[in-house]
C-alpha cells in the first residue's frame, strides 16, 4: 500500500513539474511562480482628418489619450487636408481612421473606404446606446442597409451671438432666449442705422444654410439626386432672408467678419463662434437660443455631425476599435466639452462641464444652446456642395431685387439639374 502511494505522489509531482516547464510561450514567470503576459506587439494607426482637427486638439483628445491606456498603440495625424482624401487612397497610403462631417460621407462612398463598424463594436463591447438616438439614426440612414459607419464625436451647435456694446449704445434690450424669426426682424429693424457716418446693421449669418437647415432642406435628394430646391419650403427659407435683407442700412453679406472685426453687426446667427471671439477679447458679447420658426419651436440647423470612422483598408481594426472606444469614452468627451465642444453622449454630466475650461465663456449664457434641438437631417447627395453654391447665387440675385423668388427658385433647379446631368446620375 505504501509503496503505491510513493508511487502516485510521485507521478504527481513529475507532472507538476512538466506542466510548469512547459508553460505557454506568450507568458514568463515572474517570482512566486506568476505568469506575466507579453508586451502587445507596437502598432500605428494613421489618422486621415477629412474634418479639420487641430494639432493640439488632436493631442489632448486623441493621441494622448490612446497612449495612456494602450502604450502600443500610437495614434499618428497624417498631415492632409480634404482635397487629398481621393489621392491618399488611390495611392493606397495606410489610413486606419478618418475623421468627417456627416454631409460629406455619400460624396465619398464611392470609395469603398467606408466600414461597417457593428461587427468591430459588438466584439469590443460598445455600447451605441450611450449616444443621441437620432444621431445615431443620421449616421444609419448615410448607408443602404443601415450599416453604421463610424461614431459621432461632436455635435454642431446654433446660437444668437450679439454686441452688448451696440445694444446698449443704441437704448435697445438685448435679445433674449425663445425669439422667432420674426421677432428677430423686429430686433433688427431696431439695431440697423447709419449713424456718425458709421454703417452699423442688425442680423447677419454666414450662408443661407442657416435659413434652409431648421426646415431639413437639402437642394438634392441624397438618395435619388432628384433636385428639391422648387418648393414652399425653400420659399419660405428665401423670404426670411429677403425680409432681414431688405430692412435698411441691414444688406445681406453672409458673413460674421462685421461682428468680430469690424464690430458694426449687432447680431450674428450662426454656429460653434468660439475660436474666432477667443481671438477678439474686446468684442463685449454675450449668446442666446437661435432663432426658431414659429412651426419648429425650439429647432435649429440639423444633426451636423462630426464622426470617427474605421477603414476598410485598416489592418489593424482591433485596435483601431480600442482608439474609438477612448475618444468617445466619457472621460475624454468630458474634457471635449470643458473645451465648448458638444459631445453626442447623453451623459448630462459631460454636458455640465460644457466650456469651463475656457476663461471668455465665463458668466456667459451657454445655457441658451440647449434649450433648441437639431432638425432632422437626410442624407446629403454628392451633389450638394455644388447645389448649396447655386443656391445661394440664385439668393442673392433674390434678395437684390433682380429676381423675384419663383424665378429665383425655377433657375436654382433648371441649373443644378443641368450639373447633375452633365456629371452622370447614380
Amino acid at each position: 500500500m505504501k509503496t503505491k502511494l510513493a508511487f502516485v505522489c510521485g507521478t504527481v509531482m513529475t507532472l507538476l513539474a512538466l506542466t510548469a516547464c512547459g508553460a505557454p510561450n506568450n507568458v514568463s514567470q515572474e517570482g512566486g511562480g506568476k505568469p506575466k503576459v507579453k508586451d502587445p506587439d507596437p502598432v500605428t494607426l494613421k489618422l486621415f482628418a477629412y474634418n479639420p482637427m487641430s494639432e493640439s486638439d488632436f493631442k489632448k483628445l486623441i493621441a494622448e489619450p490612446v497612449k495612456k491606456k494602450y502604450p502600443y498603440i500610437t495614434v499618428e495625424l497624417l498631415s492632409k487636408n480634404s482635397t487629398q482624401f481621393e489621392s491618399t487612397i488611390a495611392a493606397k497610403e495606410d489610413m486606419d481612421l478618418i475623421l468627417m462631417w456627416n454631409g460629406s460621407v455619400n460624396s465619398n462612398k464611392q470609395y469603398g473606404i467606408f466600414e461597417d463598424m457593428t461587427p468591430h463594436a459588438r466584439k469590443a463591447g460598445f455600447d451605441f446606446g450611450r449616444f443621441d438616438p437620432k444621431a445615431m439614426e443620421t449616421i444609419k440612414e448615410l448607408s443602404d442597409k443601415g450599416e453604421i459607419y463610424g461614431v459621432p464625436y461632436q455635435i454642431q451647435f446654433y446660437a444668437l451671438y450679439y454686441n452688448k456694446d451696440l445694444f446698449d449704445k443704441f437704448g435697445v434690450p438685448y435679445p433674449k432666449d425663445g425669439m422667432t424669426w420674426e421677432d428677430t426682424v423686429e430686433l433688427t429693424r431696431k439695431m440697423s442705422r447709419m449713424q456718425d457716418g458709421v454703417q452699423y446693421s442688425g442680423f447677419d449669418t454666414d450662408t443661407l444654410s442657416r435659413f434652409t437647415y431648421p426646415l431639413s432642406l437639402v437642394p438634392v435628394d441624397g438618395k435619388t439626386d432628384k433636385v428639391l430646391v422648387n418648393s414652399d419650403a425653400y420659399k419660405k427659407a428665401f423670404e426670411l432672408g429677403k425680409q432681414l435683407y431688405s430692412i435698411p442700412d441691414n444688406p445681406g453679406k453672409l458673413s460674421t467678419g462685421r461682428f468680430t472685426k469690424e464690430k458694426t453687426l449687432a447680431m450674428v446667427g450662426t454656429v460653434n463662434l468660439f475660436d474666432q471671439l477667443e481671438k477678439t477679447p474686446d468684442l463685449n458679447w454675450d449668446m442666446v437660443q437661435f432663432p426658431s420658426y414659429k412651426e419648429k419651436p425650439n429647432t435649429y440647423g440639423m444633426y451636423d455631425l462630426n464622426i470617427v470612422m474605421m477603414t476598410s483598408t485598416s489592418k489593424h481594426k482591433d485596435e483601431a476599435m480600442k482608439a474609438i472606444e477612448v475618444f468617445l469614452s466619457d472621460e475624454v468627451q468630458t474634457l471635449s466639452s470643458t473645451m465648448g465642444k458638444l459631445s453626442a453622449l447623453t451623459n448630462p454630466e459631460i454636458r455640465k462641464q460644457f466650456g469651463i475650461g475656457l476663461p471668455m465663456l465665463k458668466g456667459k449664457n451657454l445655457q441658451g444652446i440647449f434649450k433648441s434641438s437639431p432638425a432632422y437631417a437626410p442624407p446629403f447627395s454628392m451633389h450638394h456642395s455644388k447645389g448649396n453654391e447655386i443656391l445661394k447665387k440664385t439668393f442673392l440675385d433674390y434678395i437684390g431685387d433682380k429676381k423675384d423668388v419663383n424665378t429665383a427658385l425655377r433657375d436654382a433647379e433648371e441649373e443644378i439639374t443641368r450639373y447633375i446631368k452633365s456629371q452622370g446620375t447614380k
